[in-house]
């Protein structure tokens, strides 16, 4: 008769095991989900006339708006770029969300604004609004600044929604460098979709450390010079061209980047705008605004768009990637809790029994599992139990697998959306990701575990992300 510890341990390892094939068969079926995907994407985007967009009588009116917290120093050139979009149909709004600095000065100086009259259609609850600055220039007549008490950035969107005047809202980060073109091919999958009603448009985010920018726009892409930014290059590779791609088409995306995003206003603000007091408010409003849907009845669908249109400059050092990181594991856990009653749900089609589960399962529960795994083999190493021939062979498979899946998401971004021209600059993603299982996976796996606490403990603060500005090697 067995012993409980050898049942135990035989049921440990089978649930290990079966848990890692699901894990990578699921990492290929999103390959070739994807891999078809942008296929048939490439051929349509050749073909594809976008000027014809602007002249439109049909192109979507769009206010997009960029929450500000201290951005004295760029705020200008930042304000420049967003209103030299390649784009007709769109104001600017940004909210300056209780600076201390000399954001709104600055801001009022370049642009000739001044303080007027303005009905706000409080449909959303926000700190209160101080003023409206619109400028007397008529050269900048599409720009509009909220100036309000500090309350966060999803009340500073929340504002923006109010005064917002058109049907569709795209919602970004100032301090990010947009692309030309990136309200046109945002705006292209709106006008073309008549079957289900569109409620969310996502895209590509691309790392700019390093890169040279020149009065808000990129002048020239480069890899990052430092260790940990060019790591972030080839996992946002994984995470936009592979995962969220892939998962639009499955009908199970939970998750728009707050980076950028387009979406359908109506919608957003009979799903109640962006929820407070989280600190996943972009994952948590896609959430909620498909629920929202679902309960209507009415047919949906978001969606991504391959082509990278926003470039962010990520963190650079451990200390402010781990906050980061750590601020994502308890936004996906705050989602995945709010909106548990999704969980395996027939009613929520896709979204209940394909994409919540495997955020749950894969996202949020795969560094505990991985944790979990590691305190077993230490104590079967202990006890002399570990088959030495066989973990060196599934160790390898691992690694061989995970450097394929970041191989391929490099060489299918490259391949479509060539961002760097030096060959010596993709060897070099090449060779980082050869490293990045044994440098980085550990540390993102401790600042999960690290957010998992942190949220145990009732940590709800966005946390300090410390910025340094886009430069030559960071």
């Amino acid at each position: 008769m067995e012993s409980f510890w050898e049942i135990f341990s035989r049921t440990a390892e089978n649930l290990i095991l079966l848990y890692s094939i699901v894990i990578t068969g699921s990492y290929v079926i999103l390959w070739v989900i994807s891999g078809l995907y942008l296929n048939r994407y490439m051929k349509e985007h050749k073909t594809t006339d976008y000027q014809r967009i602007i002249n439109s009588p049909l192109a979507p009116k769009i206010s997009l708006i960029a929450p500000c917290y201290n951005e004295g120093q760029s705020i200008v050139s930042n304000i420049r770029a967003l209103l030299n979009l390649h784009y007709n149909n769109y104001e600017v709004i940004v909210v300056n969300d209780g600076s201390t600095d000399n954001s709104l000065s600055e801001a009022i100086k370049a642009y000739e604004l001044e303080n007027v009259n303005y009905f706000i259609n409080e449909r959303l609850t926000t700190q209160k609004v101080r003023g409206v600055y619109r400028s007397r220039n008529k050269a900048y007549h599409n720009l509009t600044i909220i100036d309000k008490e500090n309350g966060g950035k999803s009340d500073a969107l929340n504002a923006g929604l109010n005064v917002a005047g058109n049907p569709y809202v795209v919602c970004l980060d100032v301090d990010s460098i947009i692309e030309h073109d990136a309200l046109l091919k945002l705006a292209y999958p709106f006008m073309k979709s008549y079957k289900s009603r569109l409620i969310a448009v996502g895209g590509v985010v691309h790392v700019a450390n390093s890169c040279k920018i020149e009065a808000g726009r990129m002048i020239q892409r480069r890899v990052p010079g430092k260790l940990l930014p060019r790591i972030q290059v080839i996992e946002y590779a994984r995470a936009f061209m592979i995962g969220r791609i892939a998962w639009s088409k499955l009908g199970g995306l939970l998750l728009v980047s707050g980076a950028i995003g387009m979406f359908d206003k109506e919608v957003v603000i009979k799903s109640g705008g962006y929820l407070q007091g989280t600190v996943g408010e972009d994952m948590e409003l896609v959430v909620r605004m498909r629920r929202y849907m679902y309960k209507q009845k009415t047919k949906h669908k978001v969606v991504y768009m391959p082509d990278p249109l926003l470039w962010t400059e990520v963190p650079a050092e451990k200390k402010t990637l781990g906050r980061q990181r750590n601020r994502w594991t308890r936004g996906t856990m705050d989602t995945l809790f709010i909106h548990r009653k999704i969980f395996f749900n027939p009613k929520y089609g896709s979204m209940g029994l394909l994409g919540y589960p495997y955020w749950f399962f894969f996202e949020w529960l795969a560094p505990i599992v991985e944790v979990l795994g590691l305190i077993y083999f230490g104590v079967m190493a202990m006890l002399g139990a570990i088959h030495w021939p066989i973990f060196f062979t599934l160790l390898v498979f691992i690694y061989l697998f995970s450097l394929t899946f970041s191989f391929f998401s490099i060489l299918l971004e490259e391949l479509l959306f060539p961002s760097y021209k030096s060959s010596r600059e993709n060897l070099s993603l090449f060779l980082t990701a050869m490293v990045e299982p044994f440098i980085y996976h550990p540390m993102v796996v401790y600042w999960s575990i690290r957010g998992n606490i942190s949220y145990l403990r009732g940590n709800r603060t966005w946390g300090v992300m410390k910025r340094t500005g886009f430069g030559e090697n960071k």
